[in-house]
Formats: structure tokens, sequence, C-alpha cells
């Protein structure tokens, strides 16, 4: 699997730590090590000609000056060069003793600039790098050299975070003893080529060095919610209808949600097979958030000796450097990182693609899926063809497969059975809604024999006992009633919606808001509870309960219930709470800025210096005005709106 692995060192502790696994790596493989590092004689000569003026006179002299330069070059430079000599001897002298074949490399130049050039040029199977060098202090996550290495290069790389002697790290224990630093492999598979290439790997991996291998994938279902709020109080009422949020949620609801989870589910269970077929047994976890906060969290908790992950994920173009959450998740895991950039597609997809036929009628049912739906639709359509030996894609095969993602009625909204195939849903009231404890999916209306996303047991399914959340809620104070952006009434008890203001203001506050109310309207809850919203927020009940002996919570409550009857002074202006709590609905940032700015010039207008609800109503307007009038523009020019519902972006005030 690897001929040539690739170091570069610099005597800093991650890249003696890096040495030592490529050693190991070599003898496991019969791999070739390089090993180099670059130094900067050349600046060092120019640093030295832009401080010539600061030499004492005696030296100010041509043929003086010239004879210093000379001794200088010649000493930086050779200087340069023994060390880093010196550095690569360490790294040789391990190579031989351990019997392998050692290549060393020094060159002079900008550091990253040469050493991802050396690797664009050459054949390396695996580069390993410290994630940090001899400039790291305190608060490092990532080197600059390292961060701009793998921005720069397309080769598998192993990034050193884990400094801990490589003994320790390759043996969960010695002597009976745990080592904190030891643990399996984790992957992270989002469907992509490169997650699945970087299975493959860490399954070799793991049998190389006696290492359980795990993997999890995650799907964001709440997403879309948290962005449909922060749109729907600022669109004008053409660009409403445009969005048609009611429909769109539905869509997201009935469709996507629990079509993601089937399609990250079946990700996980096509590993679980190539595991299998190499021997082990994969353990699969899927969880649903924010991509790369719920793998942190994970990694953090589980404490694996390597996360595994595609350079580049599922939704990123070939020619991206590197995907965001890989990047986010290689600043902050406290693991090992392995950065897939070979491709390896399952053969149940490979296959799938090159031997299957669709039918007119069948393709047609696809087509009226929307372009972001639609490949997740193609893969759960292939893989339970493939499963069941189905060649040919019929409208029968693809009302089977789509079966299990969707509920009747939407089945029959897209043409996929006839009108007399479709039942009627049983009220939402008297649906039972059981919860899988283990992925989150939610099933109404019967009781599961077993989870349709991740197959847990009945023992892992839990019926919610609505009534018993409608009961704790009345013990939390006063009900607030709340309409989402597609007016649907939410309630909140009045703890709850404290709970949640608690959380900084902002993205990080709507993006909760929106999970607990998504949550709440999927399992048909009539109330949110400080209960759940504890669950999504982090917060423990021994912080909840502290927080209510300091009395934050209970202040917050009222203040949340009751706004308090005074003006604020901002500036030149007085804003009444109602004019306020009406802003603060616009969503924060430019848009908030804009529509501040607006409604102070309608007050300037009108010669007053107190903002009401009805001058803030006119700031608003006249914002939904300029869009409107954006729109038009659009649509004259031949844009139009897009099609798949998103919005553009205009720079306003």
């Amino acid at each position: 699997m690897f001929d040539t692995i690739f170091v570069p060192v610099d005597n800093s502790e991650h890249s003696e730590t890096s040495v030592d696994l490529a050693v190991k790596l070599g003898q496991a493989f019969d791999a070739e090590l390089v090993g180099s590092h670059a130094y900067a004689a050349r600046m060092h000569d120019y640093r030295f000609k832009q401080m010539e003026f600061t030499l004492p006179e005696e030296y100010l002299v041509e043929e003086e000056m010239e004879k210093q330069r000379k001794i200088h070059d010649s000493l930086i430079t050779m200087g340069l060069e023994l060390i880093s000599d010196s550095y690569l001897v360490v790294m040789q002298k391990k190579a031989v003793e351990a019997g392998l074949v050692f290549k060393p490399k020094m060159y002079d130049g900008k550091n990253f600039q040469i050493i991802a050039k050396d690797i664009q040029e050459s054949d390396y199977d695996l580069v390993i790098m410290g994630a940090l060098g001899l400039g790291a202090v305190r608060d490092s996550q990532i080197g600059s050299v390292c961060e701009r290495v793998v921005r720069r290069t397309q080769t598998d790389t192993i990034v050193i975070k884990n400094t801990a002697p490589i003994e320790d790290q390759l043996s969960a224990t010695t002597n009976g003893v745990s080592h904190a630093s030891g643990g399996g492999i984790l992957v992270a598979l989002d469907g992509s080529p490169e997650s699945f290439a970087g299975l493959k790997t860490a399954l070799e991996l793991g049998r190389k060095f006696d290492k359980s291998v795990e993997a999890i994938s995650v799907y964001d279902p709440y997403l879309h919610y948290a962005m449909f709020n922060s749109l729907v109080s600022v669109l004008t009422e053409k660009a409403s209808k445009v969005f048609k949020f009611e429909e769109q949620e539905q869509l997201h609801e009935d469709v996507i949600d629990t079509g993601l989870a089937k399609i990250y589910q079946s990700h996980l269970e096509v590993a679980k097979k190539l595991a299998e077929e190499e021997g082990f047994d994969l353990k699969i976890t899927l969880l649903d958030g924010k991509a790369f906060e719920k793998i942190l969290e994970y990694t953090r908790r589980e404490k694996p000796w390597m996360l595994v992950m595609g350079r580049i994920g599922v939704h990123s173009d070939e020619s991206m450097d590197i995907g965001s959450n890989t990047e986010n998740l290689l600043r902050m895991v406290p693991c090992n990182v392995y950065l897939s950039s070979k491709r390896f597609q399952p053969h149940v997809d490979v296959t799938a693609e090159e031997s299957i036929f669709w039918t007119e009628p069948a393709q047609n049912i696809l087509d009226k899926a929307p372009d972001f739906a639609r490949g997740i639709a193609r893969t759960i359509i292939h893989r339970w063809a493939m499963e069941r030996g189905h060649s040919v894609i019929t409208t029968k095969v693809v009302e089977g497969a789509m079966s299990t993602i969707l509920p009747r009625s939407s089945m029959k909204a897209m043409g996929i059975i006839a009108e007399d195939l479709a039942t009627e849903e049983i009220e939402n009231k008297n649906v039972d809604v059981y919860v899988c404890q283990k992925c989150g999916w939610t099933g109404k209306g019967f009781e599961p024999k077993k989870c349709t996303v991740c197959s847990a047991p009945p023992e892992d399914i839990k019926k919610l006992d609505k009534r018993a959340i409608d009961d704790l809620g009345t013990l939390e104070g006063a009900i607030i009633e709340e309409k989402a952006f597609d007016s649907v009434k939410i309630k909140w008890t009045t703890e709850a919606r404290a709970l949640v203001k608690t959380l900084p203001d902002g993205y990080q506050m709507r993006r909760a808001k929106a999970q607990i109310e998504k949550t709440a309207r999927v399992r048909k809850i009539d109330t949110i509870t400080k209960d759940m919203v504890a669950k999504v927020v982090g917060y423990t009940e021994e912080l909840t309960e502290n927080l209510e002996e300091r009395g934050k919570l209970k202040q917050t409550a009222a203040e949340t219930a009751t706004p308090k009857e005074q003006n604020v002074r901002d500036g030149k202006y007085s804003w009444t709470p109602n004019a306020i709590e009406r802003l603060n609905r616009v969503p924060e940032g430019f848009m908030r800025s804009g529509t501040k700015k607006r409604t102070e010039k309608v007050a300037k207008r009108l010669g007053v210096d107190l903002i009401d609800l009805d001058i803030v109503e006119k700031g608003v307007i006249e914002g939904l005005k300029m869009m409107e009038e954006m729109i038009k523009k659009q649509n004259e020019s031949g844009d139009g709106a897009p099609a798949n519902g998103k919005p553009t972006s205009s720079d306003d005030d």
C-alpha cells in the first residue's frame, strides 16, 4: 500500500514522532523512507544586505563589504546545511537500524513552497508531517507550514498531533496499563470516494497494528430549518411566494430529513460489508447535527488514535484544496489525522451504475425530485435494487425503494404511487411516536420492530411519553406561543425559552433554537420544556440547577415573559421594548444593521427621537421594497429567482 513515505523534519517534538511513525509504517509495508529539510539561506542573505548600513564604519568600505558578504554567505549556507544534515542523520540512523532504505533531501528555499513542490513532483505514497513545528506556542493548533502544504498537495497525508512515544500510541496497553495515547482508528464517512478510500486505508492500518476500526457518519436535518427561520422575516410577500416556505418545510420533513438519515446509514452499511470482506467487525455510528461538531465531540469522548477522513467531502468540487469540515477537524481534534486523497468507489455503486438500466417512466419519476434530493434518491434506488437482484429499474422498483424513506402521502404527491393506493394520514394528535435511542430516528403511527435507519432492535426504540412532557411543561412557568417561519404555532415553557436565552446571541442561539423546534415538530411534542433545551445546548442538570440557584434563569424567564417597560437609549434615539423586540427578529448581521439604519432614517424624517414599533415597521417595509426592486431588476435582466430556492446576496447599506 505504501512504497515510499516522505517526512519533512525540523527537529521539533512533532517531527520526531513523525519519523518514528514513518519507521513503523516502513517496517509494516516494506517502504522506502525519504526525509527532507528546507533551509532559507537566501532569506538570511537578503536580510543581511538589508542591515548592512548598521555595521561599524570600518566595515563600510567596498572591499571590506564584499569580503563580509562572502564570509556571511559561506557561513550561513554551510551552517544551515550542517543543521539540515544533522536533522536527517537522526532519521537515517533510525531507518537503517530498522533495515529500511533511506533517502535524504535538502533544499534551499521557502519551506512550505519547496516541500509542496517536491511532493507534487514526486511519486510518494504517503506524507507524514507534524501539525506543529519549532515555532509552536501554547495556543497553537496547526502550524503554517503544515496547513499550507496540505492545501497544495494531493497525496495522502498523516498529520501528527499526538507526541506520546510511538510504542504507546500503537499499543493500547503495556503490561496491563492503559495508555491515554492508544486507541483505535475512527473513519469519518460521508459517501465521498475519498472517505471510502480512507476506510480501506484504515482497515489495512488496523490489520498491521492490531487496531480496532470504526466508522462514523453525520447528517444535518436542522440546517434548512434554521436557514428558513432567518429568511422569513426579511423577505417581501412576493419573494415569500417564490420560496413557498410551507411546502419547502413539508418536503424536507417528509423527504430530505429521513432520506439523509437513510443514505448516510446506507454509506455505513456499505462500509460494514467492505470491512466484513476483509475480516473486520466494523462498529458503525450515525449521528445527527453539524458534521465537524459531532465528529469533534466523538473524538474527544472516545479518544481514538487516529481520525481518517477525506481531504474533500461528498459535496466538494474535485479542484478544492481541502473541505471545510476536514479543515475544522484538522485544527481541533486531539488525535492524529489521516487525510485521504485517494479515491475508491464501493462495488455496489460501481456495479449499479454500469449494469442497471432505467425504464423511461422510472427515470421520469426520478427527474421530478428536486436537484438536491435526486442524487440521494438515485443511490437509494440503486442499492435497494442491487440487494434484491434487479437489473432494470421500473416504477415498481422505485416505489419499493422509496417506500423505505417516504410516507405514502409524499409518494402520492410525487407520482410514485397511484392515488387509489394512498392512505389517509392519521391525525397528528392521535399518533404514537417512537424514538430510536441510537440514531434519533422518529417513527410515527406504528410500533417499529427495528429502526428503519440504523436497524437498532426494539429495545433501543422508546415510545415517547408526550403526556409526561406536557405535565412537566406546566411546572415550568407560563406557556409562550410563537409562530415558526411557516406559521406553525410552537409552545415554549418560560424556563425553556429562558435557557435558550443564556446562549450567546447570534448564529449559535438561532441554530440551537431551530434544532429544538425541529425536534419537537418531528416528534409531535406540543410544548418545549427545559429538559429538551438542555439536551440540545449541552447544559447539564447540575448547571441548570446552579443557574436557578443564582437566580439567573428565573430572572431571564421573567424578562422573556414580560419585557421591561422602559425605553433604551442608543445614540441619538430611544427605543421602546416593542421596537427592540421587532428589530431583534431580523437576522443578526448586515440585515439587522441595515434595518436599524433605515429605521433611524425614518425617525429623522419624522423629526422624532423615540422609535416605537410603528417606526420600526416602516423601516422594515422600506427594506422589503428595496429587496422587491432588486428581484424585479434581476427578473428584467433575465436572471430571475434561482431555481434551487436560494437567495442571491446583496450589499445593503
